[in-house]
C-alpha cells in the first residue's frame, strides 16, 4: 500500500476522533468514556441480547461484560436472563438509562451541528456527500465472514433471499425442488460449509461449498444483498470460499450458473474461472466453470 495513502487515512482518523471528542474520558461531558455511551445507544429503548451486541460491535465478551458492569453500577442498565430462554442474557435500559440516552442524543446532535455551523451551504453539502461516500467505502472493512449452521435463522434467510432473486430473474422462474440439492446436511462439515458475511451482526451475503473427497469441490448458493452490492463483497465471498476449500484439501472448484446472472459470470471469469463442458445435470445452468486452487 502507498505510504502516503496510509498517512492520509491516519490523519483523517485523528481529525474525526478530535471532532467527536473520542479521546475524552468524559465523552460529551457526561463523565464516562465513549465506549459506555455507545453501548447505551446500541441497547436502545427495546433492549438487546448480549450476543447481538457482541456481533454488532465486534466486541469480545470480557470487554462487553466490564462495560456493562460499569453501566449497571451507574444505574443505567440492567442485565437479566430472557424469560423465554434463561440461557440468553439481555441488556435493557433503566428509566435513568433512557433519560441518559436521550441526553446523549441531544448532545450528539449538537456536536454534529457544530461541525456544520462554520460552513456555508455549498460546503455543508460537500461535507455531507463526502461523509456518505466515506461511510459506504468503509463498510467492507467492517464485514466479517464465518462458517454458520445452514439451519440457523440467518442462514435460511440468506438462502431464501437467494431463491427469491433467482425466481425473479430467471426467464421461467426458479423452483428449488428441481435444482440440484444443497440442503443443510450437505452444507455441514464434513460434507460442506456455508459461509455468511455480516456487517455489524446483520447477514448480508452467503456462499456454500460441497465437498466430494478427491473430486472437485462445488461452489453453491452465492448471494449478496442488493444493499451491499458495489462494495466488492461478491469477490470477497468467492475468496473466502476458495480459501476454505483449499484448506479442506480441494484442488479444484466447480460451479454452474444461469445466463441471466451476467455480473456473476463476469466475476467468475475475472477471478480465474475457466468455462468447461457441462459436468452436471443442473436444469437451470447455462454455463459451467472450473478453477484450479493453489
Amino acid at each position: 500500500m502507498n505510504p502516503t495513502d496510509i498517512s492520509q487515512i491516519r490523519s483523517f482518523n485523528r481529525t474525526v476522533a478530535d471532532g467527536i471528542g473520542a479521546l475524552n474520558d468524559h465523552f460529551l461531558g457526561r463523565g464516562r468514556p465513549m465506549g459506555e455511551s455507545r453501548l447505551l445507544w446500541e441497547i436502545g429503548a427495546q433492549g438487546v441480547d448480549l450476543r447481538v451486541l457482541r456481533e454488532r460491535l465486534g466486541l469480545d465478551s470480557g470487554y462487553l461484560s466490564r462495560t456493562l458492569a460499569a453501566l449497571e453500577r451507574q444505574g443505567l442498565v440492567a442485565v437479566e436472563s430472557r424469560p423465554d430462554d434463561r440461557r440468553v442474557r439481555r441488556a435493557s435500559l433503566t428509566e435513568a438509562g433512557r433519560a441518559e440516552r436521550d441526553e446523549l442524543e441531544r448532545l450528539s446532535d449538537a456536536v454534529a451541528g457544530g461541525m456544520l455551523a462554520p460552513l456555508n451551504d455549498a460546503q455543508r453539502q460537500r461535507l455531507i456527500a463526502a461523509m456518505a461516500e466515506v461511510e459506504r467505502l468503509l463498510q467492507p472493512s467492517l464485514v466479517r465472514f464465518a462458517i454458520e449452521d445452514p439451519a440457523s435463522i440467518d442462514a435460511r434467510w440468506c438462502i431464501d433471499q437467494y431463491f427469491a432473486e433467482l425466481n425473479a430473474r430467471f426467464d421461467a422462474g426458479f423452483d428449488p425442488s428441481l435444482s440440484l440439492s444443497a440442503d443443510a446436511r450437505e452444507l455441514t462439515a464434513p460434507h460442506g460449509a456455508l459461509i455468511v458475511a455480516r456487517l455489524r451482526g446483520a447477514a448480508l451475503g452467503c456462499v456454500a461449498l460441497k465437498f466430494h473427497g478427491d473430486a472437485p469441490a462445488e461452489l453453491k448458493r452465492m448471494w449478496v444483498s442488493a444493499d451491499a452490492r458495489g462494495l466488492g463483497l461478491g469477490r470477497r465471498l468467492l475468496d473466502e470460499a476458495e480459501r476454505h476449500a483449499s484448506e479442506r484439501g480441494a484442488k479444484r472448484l466447480r460451479l454452474e450458473t444461469n445466463r441471466t446472472l451476467k455480473e456473476a459470470i463476469r466475476l467468475y471469469r475475472q477471478s480465474g474461472y475457466v468455462e468447461v463442458d457441462a459436468f452436471s445435470a443442473e436444469p437451470y445452468a447455462d454455463h459451467w466453470f472450473e478453477k484450479a486452487l493453489r
